[in-house]
Parts: structure tokens; C-alpha cells; sequence
């Protein structure tokens, strides 16, 4: 796994709850740390009237396993505030995860007990992980499934994501990496472009306008410095005005204009009819503005060529969180023979058993059930597609997963999954998930 240069991950170990570390003291203590385990990450429902979701955030996880490690620092730390004893640090001081992870790739679609993410090793190594896995994969997986959806609604049209400053500064970073694998054109923060090669874009806000003496000064300035082949923000005064100043200024030539304000609709429309008596029939429009799914399908019949989006796009229009748990599903024996286990509570019920999945497909390729094998793969009709791939194999991250490759290998998933499923995901209405999870006991 490579790194740009002049970005280094952060120790990730302490992204953790204290409880993990004390599970792991008491279960050193009680001779049961080393049983082997198998973890499962899951959703038991999808965010209210959702019809899918959208895995993402597995890379950044992967990335930031390799730097789970307990250093002098954290130690010390660990030690001084009597989170845990001796004996606990003295694991900890040589842990590194040494075993198994499966999955479904980010891009691809879930449902409601998808087997998201399994973790096989021995308890110690994996009831750790827990805090730091449902962190980066509720939060990714939120935005991407927002992402897909106002993929949907935008049809063949783009989005751009330009939600940083709504948000955490690395929550900003990990939403624009969702979002260009739920199918994305480009973002505008630099940081995802620099760790995961992903297009950047940008030209100016309201305050380059104001910066200058008038409107007509800065867009000279800027197309100056940026060429005809920027885009001019013209709702800052009167946006008639502006476009006919940008036209004048750029000419035939001028990139596109960006609506930020306003009835987005009937101004589009109105501007594009200016602009094409203007003779800039090739000048694009762009509309920004708090925009979300919802939003964007209201906009299908305006002459709008792309969408940027914030807010809702970095809170996940409405669902910030996938909901997923991490649960204990099956673990050794003292005899050393494998066991189900499962939190029996009536509102929080698991199943136990280690899962394999497999989505069955008619015969023009189109979903049609979720089926979940529990302790043995599910049959394959011959046209059917298994879901699990193995991501880290005894510690060693596999390739194909992280950085840019990683990040494209994501969005051509999703885009392979949305097809394959059925036209039902692509209704905004509140509705049941678009097909149904069945399982299969042994």
C-alpha cells in the first residue's frame, strides 16, 4: 500500500472505546482472548423509507488497520490514566491484527442484515477493531448511499461534492472519497485529491466579487487568470447583468455561469434563453444552493448541466449514520470446535453464525433476493453473484482495495450494482428495501 507524499497516516488504535480495551484486559484474565472469533459488521434496518444503501469507507478502513498499533505514546498513556494493567500493555505493545477480513466492495449495495464486513481472528485481535470499524463505515456509508441517490435523481447530468466546510475537516476528506465511489463527477477538496487522485475543481465565491471595485472588474480578473473557459458565479447583484457582462467579456467561448440563489428552476430557465440569444449556446449552467436528492429530481426539467452539492450531501441527506453494529457471531469452543453466538434481546436481535451471500439474479440480470447462507455458501443458479471478497489474509492487505485504485475499482462497482437492481431504487417515495433478505441454515 502506498502513500502520497507528505501524508502520513495517524496512529488510528486509540480511535477506540474504553471498554474495548477493558473487554480485552478481563478476557486475557480469563484465559478466553485467544479463542478464535468471528466479528460481523451490519445493518438491522436502512434509514427510514430508504430502499438500499451504498457500502463505502472499507479502503479507508484498510488503510488505517496498518497503522493500528500501540506505540510508546499510547502506552504510556494507557498506563498512566489506568485504563489497564501490565499485563494488558505488554499484549498490547506487540499487537498487530493477524487475521481474516471479508466483505462486500465499497460500491456495492446493501440491505437490511447484509453481512457488510466479517473479521476472523482470535478475540483479542478483533473485539478492538470494533469502534474504529463502525466509525469509518457508518459515516462512509451514509454519504455514499446519499451520494447514489442524487446520482439517481441528476440522471446523465454531474455532481460535484462541495460539502467541506459543512463538516469535520477529515469527515470532509471521507465524504468526497463516498461520494465520487457512489458516482460523483469531481470534489473540491484538495486533501481527497491528493491521498486518493481524485479530480478537484473550483473558481470563485461571492467574496472574490465583492473583493473588487465591481462586478465586471472581477470577472475580468478571473477570466484573466483562469481562462474563457471558467465559470462565473453571476448571482451576486443583479444576475442579468452578470451574464450579460460575462458574455460580453468571454465571448462565445465562456465555460459556464453558476445560479447560487434564488428559484433555481425559472431562473435557469430564463438564463439559458439569455445566454442563447447571446449566442453562447455551448456556455453551461451550473446550480449550487443547499441542494439534495429531492432537490435535484425538481430539477430535471431545467436546463441545468450540473449540480454542486454541500450540506446535505456531508450529513447524508437526513440519515448521517448507517446504523451498522459490530457483533460477536460465532467463536471457538474449549475444545476448539467453532459455536454460534447471538445477542437474543427482542428489539436487538443477531444471527448468529458465520454468513456467505449471494444475490440472486432473473434471467435479464436483475436482482432479486439477498440470500444470506449462514455457515455455508448459498447456491448458485449459474447466473447469481457472490458478495464476499476476502480483503486482508492473515494480517496482509490484499490488493486492489486502497488509495486511487481502490476508490476506482468502488465506483465501477457501483455503477455495475445500481444496474443489476431493480428501477424501484431509483423512486425518492419512502418505500420497503428493494429486495428482501432471505436466509439459509445448514
Amino acid at each position: 500500500m502506498s502513500t502520497p507524499a507528505g501524508w502520513d497516516h495517524p496512529r488510528t488504535s486509540l480511535y477506540t472505546d474504553h471498554y474495548e480495551l477493558t473487554m480485552l484486559q478481563a478476557s486475557l484474565h480469563s484465559g478466553a482472548a485467544h479463542r478464535k472469533s468471528v466479528f460481523e459488521a451490519f445493518a438491522r434496518r436502512l434509514p427510514d423509507g430508504r430502499r438500499y444503501g451504498i457500502v463505502a469507507g472499507t479502503g479507508r478502513l484498510l488503510e488505517g488497520l496498518a497503522d493500528f498499533r500501540f506505540g510508546e505514546a499510547e502506552l504510556d498513556f494507557l498506563g498512566r490514566t489506568g485504563v489497564v494493567n501490565q499485563d494488558t500493555l505488554d499484549y498490547l505493545a506487540n499487537y498487530r491484527f493477524s487475521g481474516d477480513i471479508w466483505g462486500y466492495p465499497e460500491g456495492e449495495a446493501y440491505f437490511p442484515n447484509s453481512p457488510i464486513l466479517i473479521v476472523e481472528s482470535t478475540f483479542a485481535e478483533a473485539c478492538m477493531l470494533e469502534t474504529y470499524i463502525l466509525s469509518v463505515l457508518n459515516h462512509d456509508s451514509a454519504i455514499a448511499s446519499a451520494a447514489s441517490r442524487m446520482i439517481s435523481a441528476a440522471g446523465d447530468r454531474p455532481c460535484i461534492e462541495m460539502g467541506s466546510r459543512r463538516t469535520h475537516e477529515e469527515a470532509a476528506t471521507a465524504s468526497a472519497r463516498a461520494a465520487v465511489i457512489a458516482g460523483f463527477h469531481s470534489t473540491s477538496n484538495l486533501e481527497a485529491g491528493m491521498r486518493y487522485g481524485i479530480k478537484t475543481v473550483g473558481t470563485a465565491a461571492h467574496s472574490f466579487t465583492l473583493l473588487h471595485d465591481t462586478e465586471r472588474e472581477a470577472f475580468e480578473a478571473q477570466l484573466a487568470s483562469l481562462g474563457e473557459g471558467t465559470s462565473l458565479l453571476v448571482d451576486t447583484y443583479d444576475v442579468e447583468t452578470a451574464v450579460r457582462a460575462a458574455v460580453e467579456l468571454a465571448g462565445p467561448k465562456l465555460g459556464g455561469v453558476r445560479l447560487d440563489s434564488g428559484d433555481l428552476v425559472a431562473q435557469a430557465q430564463w438564463v439559458r434563453q439569455l445566454l442563447d440569444q447571446l449566442g453562447n449556446e455551448n456556455t453551461r449552467i451550473m446550480v449550487t444552493s443547499d441542494l439534495d436528492e429531492f432537490a435535484i429530481a425538481g430539477l430535471q426539467s431545467a436546463p441545468v448541466d450540473s449540480y454542486g452539492v454541500g450540506t446535505s450531501l456531508v450529513t447524508g441527506s437526513g440519515a448521517p449514520t448507517a446504523s451498522m453494529v459490530y457483533k460477536l457471531v460465532s467463536r471457538t469452543d474449549d475444545a476448539g470446535n467453532f459455536v454460534s453466538v447471538a445477542k437474543a434481546a427482542k428489539n436487538k436481535t443477531s444471527m448468529g453464525g458465520r454468513k456467505y451471500a449471494l444475490r440472486k439474479l432473473n434471467e435479464r440480470g436483475i436482482a432479486t433476493q439477498e440470500v444470506v447462507g449462514i455457515g455455508h455458501r448459498p447456491d448458485d443458479d449459474g447466473n447469481d453473484r457472490p458478495l464476499l471478497q476476502q480483503f486482508m489474509k492473515n494480517g496482509e492487505l490484499l490488493p486492489g482495495w486502497t488509495g486511487h485504485e481502490g476508490v476506482m475499482r468502488a465506483r465501477q462497482r457501483h455503477a455495475d450494482t445500481m444496474a443489476e437492481l431493480p428501477a424501484v431504487v431509483n423512486r425518492l417515495q419512502r418505500g420497503e428495501p428493494a429486495i428482501p433478505t432471505i436466509y439459509e441454515e445448514n
